[in-house]
């Protein structure tokens, strides 16, 4: 009996009840999401395609239709822009502006997070509330009474109170927040101060390097929206040599120039490119902050 019951448990065999994956259906699913996201890649890159294309073109090529085909007016239509507007000072005035309100907002705002974050002071919530507050509030509300504040203390035609009010972001500094408090354990901080380190060289040293991802993906939001920044630059500036690029193309589209559609089209490439190229470089930490803390060891 215990023979029979050994020579049928050899030669008993489970039958594979696992399905084994359709590689057809597989692939082809993967073909319609490529070929997808292609054509989407194509339709968001066609307008910019037809800006630098209508830059190089007449106002009477222009009217004619579309076409992906360079044009040979690209100098004269420089050539009409500059007579009315020098777009180079406004590109200098925004990328000054841009590229300070980026490197400050970042690491104040990072700075304010980090205290936020890993310590305890008195009013610490009630200013956290506060903070959240102030994210949901227009800036154009506040607009005439800062005007006021501006001239009273003497700053307007500067671009201080384009830069000072931009340094700590409360959108920026609770995005800070919440990442850091998620990605830096407390013990690493404590290690820190165990080795005496002082506060401000552990937030230098620990803290800002775990934070340069979500640093860098706000940098890129901060830094467009100073460039785009429109009413406030028009609002405080007087000095036309001071104005920014959006300014001075809102200026360019009230004059003659605007009956020349190519050199609309041109101003408008020279005030994007900034924008596409902060973009290229800094891209890449988005994935790197949406994807931190998602895979733990």
């Amino acid at each position: 009996m215990i023979e029979t019951e050994k020579t049928l448990s050899a030669n008993f065999k489970p039958e594979k009840t696992a399905i084994e994956p359709k590689k057809g259906n597989d692939q082809l699913v993967k073909g319609l999401l490529y070929t997808g996201m292609a054509v989407l890649a194509i339709v968001c890159l066609v307008p910019f395609l037809m800006m630098l294309v209508n830059a190089t073109r007449s106002n009477d090529d222009i009217l004619t239709g579309f076409t992906l085909v360079p044009g040979a007016s690209l100098i004269e239509n420089y050539k009409t822009m500059m007579d009315y507007v020098n777009v180079w000072t406004g590109f200098k005035n925004s990328l000054f502006i841009s590229v300070t309100v980026t490197i400050l907002s970042g690491y104040f705002s990072a700075l304010t997070a980090y205290g936020f974050a890993f310590y305890t002071f008195k009013g610490k919530n009630f200013l956290f509330v506060i903070m959240l507050v102030m994210m949901m509030v227009p800036g154009q509300l506040g607009l005439i009474g800062f005007y006021e504040l501006s001239k009273t203390l003497g700053i307007l035609d500067t671009y201080i109170p384009l830069i000072v009010p931009a340094v700590a972001s409360p959108f920026v500094v609770f995005f800070l927040r919440q990442y850091i408090l998620t990605t830096l354990h407390p013990s690493l901080i404590e290690a820190a101060r165990i080795d005496g380190a002082s506060e401000f060289k552990i937030f230098h040293i620990v803290a800002l390097p775990i934070m340069m991802p979500a640093v860098a993906t706000m940098s890129i939001f901060t830094f467009i929206g100073s460039w785009n920044n429109y009413i406030m630059p028009l609002v405080l500036i007087f000095s036309p040599e001071k104005y920014t690029l959006p300014v001075l193309m809102g200026f360019l589209k009230g004059s003659q120039v605007a009956q020349n559609l190519g050199s609309m089209y041109l101003g408008i490439a020279i005030s994007v490119v900034p924008i596409m190229v902060a973009f290229f470089f800094l891209s890449k930490y988005i994935i790197n902050s949406i994807s931190a803390g998602a895979i733990k060891e």
